[in-house]
């Protein structure tokens, strides 16, 4: 935990030379998953100038387990039968990230989604809020509490 001066709020950093060795993952414990069905991933995180990569795992109708990675340093999208990489493009500074995981699981893999089963955030960055949602949304219509500056 680090005092963002930005925000003058404490915040999670994720730091490593390597992104493999550092990152958090949810559930921590295995064969445990986290079973939200809503199908929005919503992340506050701080773009550090260094690569970066989220990964979430999802079970689609057909019970199959999906991954879709996301990072900074992937210039194209590949789709294979159980991943999906994809680039992530980051502005300065704080970034508001959705991932519409219903769309996505119905576009590379023809199916619909059903739950997210884990979801894993990899050096380096620093996250303010990860949370899902029911629908996307405009940074102006979270909630308060949601956004990176308190009210």
């Amino acid at each position: 935990m680090v005092s963002d001066d930005l925000l003058q709020a404490t915040v999670l950093q994720l730091a490593d030379n390597n992104i493999t060795d550092s990152y958090m993952i949810s559930p921590p414990a295995p064969g445990v998953t986290l079973g939200i069905t809503l199908p929005v991933l919503v992340l506050l995180v701080k773009n550090v100038d260094r690569f970066f990569s989220f990964e979430v795992q999802v079970q689609d109708d057909q019970n199959f387990t999906r991954r879709f990675r996301a990072s900074n340093y992937q210039s194209v999208t590949r789709a294979e039968p159980h991943i999906c990489t994809m680039p992530l493009l980051l502005d300065k500074g704080w970034n508001f990230i959705q991932i519409d995981l219903e769309e996505y699981t119905n576009r590379v893999y023809r199916t619909r989604y059903a739950k997210t089963l884990q979801i894993q955030v990899h050096a380096n960055t620093r996250i303010r809020r990860i949370f899902f949602a029911e629908s996307v949304t405009t940074y102006e219509q979270l909630l308060p509490d949601l956004k990176l500056y308190s009210p």
